[in-house]
């Protein structure tokens, strides 16, 4: 019968968070290593460890709050935990159509499925954009640095263009400039500037700093408007330019530390798992 690590017995567990973190090496939570491998987001890592699908030192983990060192064998869904490489980070102008996701039960397409046919790597994705949405998509290799750059108290900035179906009101787009609250969820900030009406559409620059689910088109349905095209065109200090729709670019090492405060030799040292 397999070992497993179980939540619901306390001193069990304690007796094997000891056994996995008893050595004097430098430890970090199995989630946070996992993603740090490039195999998936760490949200992703928690999933399958709570789905028995992670390994480490051959008994099944059930619970995320384990620590780990570099001299425990992790394997996911019985593969070994792949080796870190480098960091890296890739602009890509995703094409209306395509899901985000790497999975999809409905087997519609998705940006990964493209992807494979340009590079051999594990992509991981900085946030989303629903299936309708195009433009700017920030990839990654590492799914820690991934989860960072999600996180809302970065403040960076994303920006669109939208296109609506209705003749906009300057007061509508004031209202967006100290939020709203919508069916019980509360929107952040909007800045909104008309930039041209069109007989019955007209478009928009909308900037936003949260990206709640659907947000854009929640907020203008709410005014009364539809959305019938949303282009991203910059997320934080990175912006699409003249990346031509359905192509990927590489973020050079440089613009990247620059721009997310990295050391050259922090990013080197990212190669390993192990590091803080």
């Amino acid at each position: 019968m397999k070992k497993t690590f179980k939540k619901n017995n306390t001193k069990h567990s304690k007796n094997q968070k000891s056994e996995i973190s008893s050595s004097n090496a430098k430890s970090n939570r199995i989630a946070k290593v996992i993603a740090r491998s490039g195999l998936c987001s760490r949200r992703e890592a928690e999933r399958l460890i709570t789905n028995g699908k992670v390994k480490v030192n051959n008994k099944i983990l059930l619970e995320c709050g384990i620590n780990v060192t570099s001299k425990d064998q992790i394997e996911v869904n019985n593969q070994p935990l792949p080796t870190k490489v480098e960091t890296k980070l890739w602009l890509y102008n995703k094409q209306r159509g395509y899901l985000v996701t790497n999975n999809d039960p409905e087997g519609r397409p998705t940006i990964f499925d493209r992807l494979k046919e340009k590079l051999d790597t594990r992509f991981i994705s900085v946030g989303r954009l629903d299936m309708d949405s195009e433009g700017l998509l920030l990839l990654t290799n590492d799914g820690d640095l991934a989860r960072k750059l999600e996180l809302p108290s970065n403040g960076w900035l994303r920006k669109y263009r939208v296109r609506v179906h209705g003749y906009v009101i300057k007061k509508d787009l004031d209202l967006l400039k100290s939020g709203l609250t919508i069916n019980g969820i509360r929107y952040g900030k909007i800045d909104a500037i008309l930039d041209k009406q069109q007989g019955s559409n007209a478009w928009l620059s909308l900037g936003i700093r949260e990206g709640k689910n659907r947000e854009i088109r929640r907020v203008m349905n709410y005014l009364g408007y539809d959305v019938n095209r949303l282009i991203r065109i910059s997320f934080g200090p990175f912006q699409i330019k003249n990346l031509a729709s359905g192509e990927i670019q590489e973020i050079k090492n440089k613009v990247l530390n620059e721009q997310l405060g990295l050391s050259t030799s922090l990013n080197k040292n990212r190669k390993k798992v192990f590091n803080n």
